[in-house]
């Protein structure tokens, strides 16, 4: 009898325990920049993600990230008919023209002239907090066509 009641109390402790729901806060985002369309005029609608101490850091950086990406990465998640392959191919490219980059991405720096706000309204961005830090989304056009014309231009990208 007493073996009958030790094993119902555990069966019950582990049901009681298994039934248990997550305590996780807020959704999930996989913080990678996703294409939401294509424009006419050669440019990407994406929406970016950026970290930064502040609102304007973090915003900054997901601009600088919607250009990264797109030179370097491209870009595979949203949707299907905006697959973007990156505009250098070339292995190591960064690290190749790192000179060149730096000065590219520096606050305020030649990648602004590639990348605007598409959609200022009320709830078009997301935005998370995290300690110290925020993370924050937006949706930014990305002019690749653009972008390939200067770098194409300035002799780093390379066509035949």
């Amino acid at each position: 009898m007493k073996k009958f009641i030790f094993i119902f109390c555990c069966s019950v402790l582990a049901l009681f325990f298994s039934c248990n729901t997550s305590n996780k806060l807020g959704g999930y985002y996989s913080y990678e920049t996703e294409c939401l369309g294509t424009e006419l005029d050669g440019s990407y609608t994406l929406r970016a993600w950026g970290v930064g101490r502040s609102q304007v850091d973090a915003m900054e950086q997901a601009r600088k990230n919607a250009v990264r990406d797109v030179i370097f990465k491209g870009i595979t998640k949203g949707k299907s008919e905006c697959q973007i392959k990156p505009i250098l191919m070339e292995v190591n490219a960064y690290d190749k023209y790192r000179d060149y980059f730096n000065k590219f991405f520096i606050d305020n720096g030649t990648y602004n002239k590639y990348v605007n706000y598409k959609d200022k309204r009320f709830g078009s961005s997301i935005r998370q907090r995290t300690g110290s830090e925020i993370k924050y989304g937006v949706i930014v056009r990305v002019k690749y066509a653009e972008i390939k014309e200067k770098l194409i231009n300035d002799n780093i990208l390379k066509t035949f």
